[in-house]
């Protein structure tokens, strides 16, 4: 070594993700945070909202972050815990949950914070009206073509006026946090929020998600999520029956758990498909990740979403996708480049047809998905969804 070379301790240890988030909320003067959500990961209907809760409250602990989450009852699980450090209280039902929620922040029964994180999931918990201090509204997607798919019309368009036109001029003052581009202009178009109250920060990706292994000796397709109505998996399996009138040897593997799974199994049933459309239910972390990587490409024929979280995994497994072309989707896929966005489901068929047949157009895509799905990580999300609160509380 030259003797003009520095020596290694003199740049001093390095300053982790962690420890920026830490100096962020320092210099902010947050210490603990409370976040209002309808559902907890561990709910038996938890999808990709609740793991993007659970994942930034994690970085925050792991920063020194004292966080509390508060969410409805979760079946089978214990109404107060800790997860990756940081606290769940699970009180109240699907509908409770709101007022409760609410009435226990106003009376400081938890405790207090320095500020709060309101995830609207549909219905609003009307933090704007009640809340002093800083806080901030996760708020992934517009609901309003999701409400006839689980309520009964009337309750339907009784959502979908609370969406619409009640809660919105609430939050117009409010900071709102969303996951895309195109979910940000569809608020600002469907709710009148204005664009600048809202900013966009995609969710992150677990390291564990990478390339490796071989792909699936047959042509795979796999569908990762909630069996509900808004999927609209019913659509990808008759999309995959006419793939197989070309190529008969492809199969669907469809991995979550759902009210909607009895639906399917008879879909399954009536095109005869038991033999190659696998319902594989929930499965563990490393047979989804061998499912990543071995699938010879992604697919989601979902009606809405904020971003389409399990396409970007898939991604930093060098999957391509086929989804369809809706708000959130049309990120998280880079039309032709790692994937194809459709608009039909004739064209959803077509789209896999092809992607199937052609490898070498899987194989760059595939190369260009994981690309952009290095720049997604939980540390730069948890940062930024921090920041908010921050310039809240500076101001």
């Amino acid at each position: 070594m030259s003797t003009h070379d520095p020596k290694p301790e003199d740049n001093g240890p390095a300053v982790t993700p962690s420890d920026k988030l830490g100096d962020l909320a320092a210099r902010a003067g947050i210490r603990r945070i409370h976040i209002l959500a309808w559902r907890d990961l561990a709910d038996v209907e938890a999808g990709g909202s609740e793991l993007h809760a659970s994942s930034v409250a994690a970085k925050w602990a792991e920063a020194g972050l004292e966080v509390l989450m508060r969410t409805s009852y979760a079946q089978g699980a214990p109404p107060e815990t800790v997860r990756d450090g940081y606290s769940v209280v699970r009180r109240g039902g699907r509908y409770m949950i709101f007022p409760r929620a609410a009435t226990s922040e106003m009376a400081g029964r938890r405790g207090r914070r320095d500020a709060l994180v309101e995830i609207w999931n549909g219905v609003p918990f009307f933090s704007p009206i009640w809340a002093r201090g800083p806080r901030a509204t996760w708020l992934h997607h517009v609901h309003e073509d999701m409400w006839p798919m689980v309520l009964p019309p009337r309750l339907a368009r009784a959502g979908q006026v609370l969406e619409r036109n009640v809660a919105p001029p609430f939050y117009r003052w409010s900071p709102i946090v969303t996951l895309s581009d195109s979910s940000r202009r569809h608020i600002v178009d469907r709710m009148k929020i204005p664009a600048e109250r809202i900013k966009v920060v995609p969710p992150g990706i677990s390291e564990r998600y990478s390339p490796g292994g071989d792909e699936s000796p047959e042509p795979t397709v796999l569908a990762v999520g909630r069996l509900m109505p808004a999927k609209d998996f019913p659509a990808l399996i008759r999309a995959m029956n006419v793939v197989r009138q070309d190529q008969p040897r492809a199969r669907l593997i469809v991995v979550g758990e759902g009210y909607e799974r009895l639906r399917l199994e008879q879909i399954s049933h009536d095109l005869d498909a038991e033999q190659w459309c696998d319902l594989r239910g929930r499965v563990g972390p490393d047979e989804l990740l061998s499912l990543y990587r071995s699938a010879w490409l992604v697919a989601s024929a979902s009606r809405a979403e904020g971003w389409g979280m399990t396409l970007t995994e898939a991604a930093a497994c060098a999957t391509p996708a086929v989804a369809t072309r809706i708000p959130g989707h049309i990120d998280a896929v880079r039309d032709q480049v790692t994937g194809v966005l459709v608009d039909s489901d004739d064209e959803l068929a077509a789209a896999i047809g092809g992607l199937l047949r052609n490898h070498d157009q899987r194989r760059t895509m595939g190369q260009a998905a994981r690309e952009f799905a290095s720049s997604l990580t939980w540390d730069r999300t948890a940062y930024d969804t921090l920041e908010v609160l921050a310039s809240q509380r500076r101001r």
